[in-house]
């Protein structure tokens, strides 16, 4: 039984796909198939079920990948050590969160992160969905990944970042501009301009929605947020969106930002990652962000200055 055979097993196992773990591990499908095949044989049992509606993982399956991540995880932490982590950081960090997160807030940590690091490959996913955020991770597709809490995933790492607020959002020439509190039945009467179901900042106004008994009139939904303002600017409704991701277009009055009298939108904001061994890379970014919590914080609070 080899090393690589257990990789191999594993990426399988977090796919479900051998094509996709083929293209991930820079190997032919045959290739894949084999060492499946050869450490089943191995093993003395089946570690996939194949079926027409693709593969799973059997029984024996299910506990090998508990044991093989234990395993490679030690042959990682065994390999870093004997290197004594000389030189510079070298690697790959894999980050997954929702576009507009990562224009408004991340930007500059990930800026300071690879000047500081030059031997290290950032690269980023965006991801429309907390859900798709978290199986990014739990698959491997990504290393850290951005969420609004709660995410519920036994096998994942959360570190706590920042709070954010979701702020009312109105053109500059709509009736409620200028105010600093708007009404319940405020929202009652206007049109809603939302982000699509299933994104963490939707998730959050529909619970507000259920909480106060409003059943919003939805104008359009969208998964870009930059359309998103521009149709609130246009007058075509108004929104609720992070103070963070409007704080450009209230300095530069395109935009107006209120409060809901009586209620706070608050969400909790977390790094992501999978609760086992981390690569030296991985950890070092991990580190950069909980070390700047304060400045991300800041950041989240949307204001402009200038």
């Amino acid at each position: 039984m080899e090393l690589s055979q257990l990789r191999t097993f594993s990426v399988v196992a977090r796919t479900l796909n051998f094509t996709r773990a083929a293209e991930r591990l820079h190997l032919t499908q045959s290739a894949v198939s084999h060492q499946i095949r050869t450490l089943e044989q191995e093993l003395g049992e089946p570690l996939f079920i194949r079926g027409k509606q693709g593969v799973r993982l059997s029984r024996a399956g299910q506990a090998v990948l508990e044991q093989a991540a234990r395993i490679l995880d030690a042959a990682d932490e065994l390999k870093e050590l004997a290197s004594g982590r000389r030189g510079p950081l070298r690697g790959e960090v894999k980050v997954a969160a929702a576009t507009q997160a990562f224009v408004h807030l991340f930007a500059p940590f990930f800026e300071s992160f690879m000047r500081a690091n030059p031997g290290v490959e950032l690269s980023f996913r965006s991801t429309p969905t907390t859900d798709q955020t978290v199986s990014d991770i739990n698959s491997g597709v990504a290393d850290v990944g951005f969420a609004s809490l709660p995410v519920y995933s036994p096998g994942l790492k959360v570190d706590r970042l920042f709070e954010d607020e979701l702020v009312l959002v109105v053109g500059h020439t709509h009736r409620l501009a200028g105010l600093e509190l708007a009404s319940l039945d405020d929202l009652r009467r206007e049109p809603l301009i939302l982000l699509e179901r299933g994104a963490s900042i939707r998730r959050a106004t529909d619970r507000f929605f259920r909480e106060v008994g409003i059943e919003p009139s939805l104008a359009l939904e969208s998964n870009d947020t930059y359309f998103i303002k521009l149709m609130v600017e246009r007058g075509m409704g108004i929104s609720l969106l992070p103070a963070w991701a409007v704080g450009h277009e209230v300095a530069w009055g395109w935009l107006s930002r209120l409060r809901i009298e009586g209620h706070r939108l608050r969400r909790e904001v977390a790094a992501i990652s999978l609760r086992r061994f981390q690569p030296a890379a991985t950890r070092a970014f991990l580190e950069l962000l909980l070390k700047r919590r304060d400045e991300l914080q800041e950041l989240a609070r949307g204001e402009v200055g200038g």
